[in-house]
Formats: structure tokens, C-alpha cells, sequence
């Protein structure tokens, strides 16, 4: 009995030890094994995405896949004869994923930030994102301090129900009841507002400029942009090991940009022409 008592301490020793050493192994590999000619013998590239982020990556009623970062990396990748194949993850696990493998980039609205940072690197980011305050124009609300008492609209757990946390002076202060109306989807937020039980939604700018542009009566929204609302940058995030795969994206989105069909691509989805793409050295 004592031996067989003694193999199993053993076991219970042993097989957390060759666990963790597991563990190990995919980080280091995914810190400094470069893929790039793997991803060049097979010719594409798998990109995981949650396919219901309007407009960046989410399908259609036929179930067809589209959106802003679809065209995006499907225009670099093209520059390479590399087909880019997009596969579906639950986005909560996205560096698990792509740290085992699963897939080779997260290219999704992926914003850019020193906590995902320690576990990726990104690209250059190709496009700046900030929280905006939409509104009707027949409601005359000019800027933050026009939502005073007024009903405002966020969707829960977004960055905007953030933003009115962190710094409650800006409109949480001023708004009717000093808490915001909460939404399950943006969607159900705008019902509302067009609706008038709601007279603005704070929101991120680039589902606004999307929602607002294809609309029929467009011209009956206001976007407010504020300075003092936070910016943030999307970038393409990848494991830390594949530089030259890095490399060829950054190379990629300036070529994009040179020639305009950064600013074409950006002009379908968002209606603007702007040509946003942060610097190539970004946060080498």
C-alpha cells in the first residue's frame, strides 16, 4: 500500500510539472518562432474574428462575411498571393487561439493597448476609433453640455458605459437621473432615439459613421465628436515571434495607403475620406 500510496505523490508531482512544461513550450514558441514561410508555402493566412461586429467583420442574412477589416486583409494579403480565410472564435479566448496556433491573426476592431500588448504585438494601427455622442438634429443638442437632463443611451458592458464611470464630469453628471438608459445592442438604442424616449447615445465612432451613413434620412443625425472623450487605435495583433509576418502587414497598409485604397475602402464603409494609418515604427 505504502508503494502504490508513493507512485500516486508521484504522479500528482509529475503531471502538473510536464503540464505547465507544455505550457511553456507554446509560449516560447509563440513568442519566437516565426511563421512566415509556412503561411507562404500554403498561401493563406487565418485570421480569427467574432462575425457579429458591425462593420468591421460580420455576415450578412445570406450568411456571406463582410466588412471594413475583411476588405482590409484581404487587400494586403493580395499584395503577397496569400488568400486571407477568416474563421469565427469566441472572442474571449482570441490570444488562446492564437497563441496555440489556431489561427495566425486577430483582425477584428482589435483595439491597441498595454494589457493586450503584453500578450501580442501589433501592427501599425490603420484606423482611430473614439467614443462619440450621437443625437437627432431637431433636438438642437450641441455637444456634451447640451445632454443636460436629457435621456441617454449606451449599450452595456461598451466602452462608452466605461467612459461615463471613469469620468462621470463629462455626462453622467448632467444627464436625466445621472445613469444612462442601457441597451443589450446598438440597435435597440436607436429605436429609441428616433423614437425620442432617448436623446442621445454615446457609442463608438465608427459604428456611428456606419449606422448614420446608410440610413435613408441620414442627415437627421448629429455625430458629436469630443476632445475630451478617449481615442483608441485598432492594429492587427498577432504572436510576438512572427515579425517578417509584422512586417509585410505594416508594408502592406502603407502601400494601401499610397495608392488610395486605404482611402476608398475607408470611404464604402464608413463614408468619409479619411486615410488614417499610424506611423510604421508605432510601438516597435
Amino acid at each position: 500500500m505504502k508503494k502504490v500510496k508513493t507512485i500516486w505523490l508521484l504522479m500528482l508531482l509529475i503531471v502538473p510539472l510536464f503540464l505547465l512544461g507544455g505550457c511553456e513550450s507554446v509560449t516560447t514558441r509563440a513568442n519566437t518562432q516565426d511563421t512566415w514561410s509556412r503561411i507562404q508555402r500554403r498561401k493563406r493566412v487565418v485570421i480569427g474574428l467574432d462575425d457579429s461586429f458591425v462593420p468591421m467583420g460580420y455576415r450578412q442574412k445570406n450568411g456571406k462575411l463582410v466588412g471594413y477589416d475583411i476588405d482590409l486583409a484581404k487587400a494586403v494579403f493580395k499584395q503577397y498571393g496569400i488568400k486571407a480565410d477568416f474563421q469565427t472564435i469566441d472572442w474571449s479566448m482570441k490570444e488562446t487561439e492564437l497563441k496555440n496556433g489556431t489561427i495566425d491573426l486577430l483582425w477584428n476592431g482589435y483595439s491597441i493597448n498595454s494589457s493586450r500588448e503584453k500578450k501580442v504585438a501589433f501592427s501599425r494601427p490603420y484606423l482611430a476609433n473614439r467614443q462619440v455622442l450621437v443625437t437627432k438634429r431637431s433636438s438642437h443638442i450641441n455637444g456634451l453640455s447640451g445632454m443636460t437632463g436629457k435621456a441617454l443611451g449606451v449599450q452595456n458592458g461598451s466602452t462608452g458605459a466605461a467612459v461615463l464611470d471613469e469620468k462621470p464630469r463629462l455626462l453622467k453628471d448632467k444627464i436625466k437621473g445621472k445613469s444612462a438608459v442601457l441597451y443589450d445592442t446598438f440597435p435597440d438604442a436607436f429605436i429609441d432615439l428616433n423614437a425620442n424616449r432617448i436623446q442621445g447615445i454615446l457609442m463608438d465612432e465608427v459604428y456611428a459613421d456606419y449606422y448614420v451613413q446608410h440610413q435613408k434620412n441620414r442627415n437627421a443625425y448629429k455625430v458629436y465628436v469630443s476632445k475630451k472623450l478617449p481615442v483608441e487605435y485598432f492594429g492587427v495583433g498577432m504572436r510576438k515571434g512572427d515579425k517578417t509576418l509584422r512586417n509585410k502587414i505594416n508594408r502592406g497598409l502603407g502601400n494601401l495607403q499610397k495608392d488610395g485604397q486605404l482611402r476608398k475602402i475607408n470611404e464604402k464603409w464608413f463614408g468619409r475620406d479619411s486615410n488614417f494609418l499610424g506611423p510604421d515604427n508605432y510601438r516597435q
